[in-house]
């Protein structure tokens, strides 16, 4: 990986922040809900897929935050928010990381231009991984940064 907080920062794509356990609990509170929502019975495929990729966006805001970062608010921030979760956890987070990064372009067209996008197994998956990589980040959080731990 050839990016660093140093060209992010530079490029305008991250600022430094200093995040509180308030602070990340709150995002928390969107990850659970966001994980419930994903997994009510009857819900379209599409939007089991798109609340499931937001939960995973929450959680890489949770492992930038906790790094002392926030991504700015601008076009393609949501690759940076994957990009930089990979540059906060390390190496265990890259296939997780570029597999959101792959969804975020389906979830663009499932919010932005079409329907019946994402099939049922598509968006089981997302909810599985979604799921597995908040549990990544949150035992990276307790390893690395106890004093915001849940």
């Amino acid at each position: 990986m050839s990016v660093s907080w140093n060209k992010l920062l530079a490029s305008g794509e991250v600022t430094t922040h200093r995040t509180s356990k308030q602070e990340l609990d709150k995002v928390r509170a969107l990850i659970a809900r966001d994980m419930a929502d994903a997994s009510l019975p009857g819900l379209s495929a599409d939007r089991q897929f798109a609340t499931a990729y937001n939960a995973a966006l929450q959680a890489g805001k949770i492992a930038i935050a906790c790094s002392g970062y926030r991504v700015t608010a601008r076009a393609g921030h949501h690759a940076v928010t994957f990009e930089a979760a990979h540059l906060a956890i390390g190496p265990e987070a890259a296939l997780v990381t570029d597999y959101f990064d792959a969804c975020r372009r389906k979830r663009n067209v499932i919010d932005y231009d079409n329907s019946s996008v994402a099939t049922e197994t598509e968006a089981a998956e997302l909810v599985r991984k979604a799921g597995e990589f908040h549990a990544l980040v949150e035992k990276w959080v307790a390893a690395n940064h106890a004093a915001l731990a849940p």
